[in-house]
C-alpha cells in the first residue's frame, strides 16, 4: 500500500486539528495517510506557508472532552 501525499487542502486542517489538541492518529485516520505525514506539516517541512484553517470539515471526528 501506497502512502497518500498531502494536499495543500489538507494542510490548513491538519494544522488547525493540532492546534486544538487532536492527535496525530486520529487526523491521519481522517485522511487515511501516515503519522508521518502529519508530523511532516506540523514541522513545516510541507506546506510551511498555509495557515491554519478556520473550522474543521463538518465531517471531521470528534473526540468527547474528558
Amino acid at each position: 500500500m501506497h502512502d497518500r501525499k498531502v494536499t495543500p487542502d489538507m494542510a490548513p486542517v491538519i494544522k488547525l486539528a493540532r492546534d486544538l489538541g487532536i492527535n496525530y492518529a486520529l487526523i491521519a485516520s481522517y485522511y487515511q495517510i501516515n503519522q508521518g505525514r502529519i508530523a511532516d506539516v506540523m514541522k513545516g517541512r510541507l506546506f510551511p506557508d498555509i495557515s491554519p484553517a478556520i473550522e474543521l470539515p463538518a465531517d471531521f471526528p470528534m473526540v468527547a472532552a474528558a
